[in-house]
């Protein structure tokens, strides 16, 4: 199954990443778990995750330190993402929290840093940092995350707020609100969208129809969600596992051909947006 390539989408900048990538929600929490954590990163870079996402909220910062103990001496074809505080996003504020991730990394430069959601500082002040940052080398590119559309239109008066370059939201099987408009937005503006919780934190695992239609493609129903999220296009799927054999099964998720008639029966258990409603978080 590896044989089959984990479809590449393509930032404004023009870098190419996986479409499937590695969460770290929760990772460094429990220094028990620190050996399994960073082999399950390992193990995913290895079979191409090389996208890994995580930020200074989680676990604060040990989750970064998770990371770059997992990144150590292999910085090279990796993909970095990481997010700064709302309450830190100031124009210094940004700039000395990005400093700080980037030594809990251990690494030079972040490939995507992202705004974690709207706070009290005006938008235009953390622009303003982030093409700092991004004109000093220490970031490639930055992005937001938990925006919707009338955050993005406001981002985009501000001076440099065209240089967005992603939003990471969260989307999966039952959050399916970002396609009624954001997510087509986001195509048509050639936004990388990131979804978070793919597989809504195990929730939506035990669906019945999910577990049929899993069944029906000898796969699994998280594999099913994320060949869900994959199918969109511009969009990246990053889960999160401690496990290596999991992060193996993730990657299988590419292999999955799934009829027509399945999708429609995902839509039917799923159904798709017919109006507005507000952006859903986690």
């Amino acid at each position: 199954m590896l044989d089959d390539p984990i479809p590449a989408i393509t930032f404004p900048n023009g870098i190419e990443v996986p479409a499937l990538g590695q969460g770290t929600w929760n990772m460094g929490e429990r220094a028990s778990e620190a050996e399994r954590e960073i082999a399950s990163l390992k193990a995913g870079i290895d079979l191409g995750m090389t996208l890994i996402d995580t930020a200074e909220m989680y676990g604060e910062g040990d989750s970064e330190r998770i990371v770059g103990r997992a990144i150590k001496g292999r910085r090279d074809g990796l993909f970095i993402v990481t997010k700064v505080y709302p309450w830190n996003a100031s124009r210094r504020g940004t700039i000395e929290a990005c400093e700080r991730s980037l030594s809990r990394l251990g690494i030079d430069q972040i490939d995507l840093y992202l705004l974690h959601w709207r706070g009290e500082h005006p938008l235009a002040d953390t622009v303003e940092a982030f093409e700092d940052l991004k004109d000093a080398g220490k970031i490639r590119a930055w992005g937001v995350s938990n925006f919707d559309i009338g955050d993005i239109e406001e981002l985009l008066a501000v001076p440099g707020g065209r240089h967005v370059a992603a939003n990471q939201v969260l989307y999966n099987l039952a959050r399916r609100g970002i396609e009624y408009d954001l997510l087509p937005w986001c195509q048509e503006h050639g936004v990388p969208v990131m979804a978070y919780s793919p597989i809504e934190q195990g929730r939506i695992l035990h669906n019945p129809e999910l577990i049929r239609i899993a069944k029906a493609n000898q796969a699994t129903p998280a594999q099913i969600a994320l060949a869900f999220l994959l199918e969109r296009d511009g969009v990246i799927a990053i889960p999160k596992t401690s496990n290596a054999d999991r992060a193996a099964e993730n990657r299988d998720c590419v292999s999955l051909d799934i009829s027509d008639e399945d999708w429609a029966a995902l839509d039917a258990a799923f159904p798709p947006p017919t109006r507005k409603s507000a952006l859903e978080m986690l």
